[in-house]
């Protein structure tokens, strides 16, 4: 393990804290712990696991896990191909200028964290280098986020108003041109499930709502969040609410006094 003291200059705006990379171990591990400052870790090779309190993620090559302040967090490296990633700590007075995912896919980010190495060069201007590597780096991340959120956006309102129509998944890649692993990996990086997931789950609790709130019949509440067949529909239902359709609205609609 390679980590590098930094100085902390007290600058404003983004102020680096520490600098380091590392090699792990099989199955070496850090944490439950918190930090005081941001920590980004850029996966240089090989596989691990990153958790939140809410959220386990399993990276690779290319991703980088982001710990906020005050945020516990827990890492591992894989057992059979740990990985080698590159860190930089830093704190921020000031609102980054874009927010900050817990995982973010960004291979072109490499060639930055890669150049943070030559900070060991040198003697004095060490923290005033890596400062100027973290500007670059949040560039980066800006032009990479700016087209990710606006795909998983576009997806997202292809969603909510298209699911009365049997919008598939492959539709909306289709649509967005993009390759729909591709589409699937931006959009659960965001909301941490996949694309079909959310789907099926938005057209599932609005057939509840339907369901329940406004009584509707089950065939009409099947046509509505886009299934032409009531079997299908019924099916998919009790697989996702636990509970056939008319079960559901047995369970939960109020009953009269």
């Amino acid at each position: 393990m390679v980590n590098e003291y930094v100085a902390d200059k007290g600058y404003r705006g983004i102020n680096p804290m520490q600098f380091g990379y590392e090699r792990c171990e099989r199955s070496h591990a850090f944490g439950p712990a918190v930090r005081t400052y941001y920590l980004l870790h850029y996966v240089a090779d090989g596989r691990g696991v990153f958790r939140t309190s809410a959220r386990t993620y399993h990276l690779s090559k290319g991703d980088i896990f982001v710990i906020r302040p005050y945020e516990q967090t827990y890492y591992e490296a894989d057992a059979d191909d740990p990985w080698e990633y590159i860190w930089i700590g830093f704190t921020a007075d000031a609102p980054l200028p874009l927010t900050l995912a817990d995982v973010i896919t960004c291979p072109s980010a490499g060639k930055v964290f890669e150049s943070m190495k030559r900070c060991r060069e040198r003697h004095r201007g060490k923290t005033e280098f890596l400062c100027g590597k973290l500007w670059e780096l949040l560039s980066v991340l800006m032009d990479m986020a700016d087209d990710d959120t606006d795909y998983v956006d576009r997806a997202l309102n292809l969603i909510h108003t298209e699911y009365v129509n049997g919008i598939t998944v492959g539709a909306i890649a289709e649509q967005l041109r993009l390759d729909r692993s591709y589409l699937s990996v931006i959009f659960k990086r965001r909301l941490g499930v996949s694309p079909a997931e959310y789907l099926i789950d938005y057209r599932m609790r609005l057939a509840a709502e339907l369901l329940v709130d406004k009584g509707m019949r089950i065939s009409l509440t099947a046509a509505s969040v886009g299934y032409t067949d009531v079997y299908t529909f019924s099916k998919a239902f009790k697989k996702h609410m636990g509970l056939s359709p008319r079960a559901f609205v047995a369970a939960h609609r109020p009953q009269s006094s």
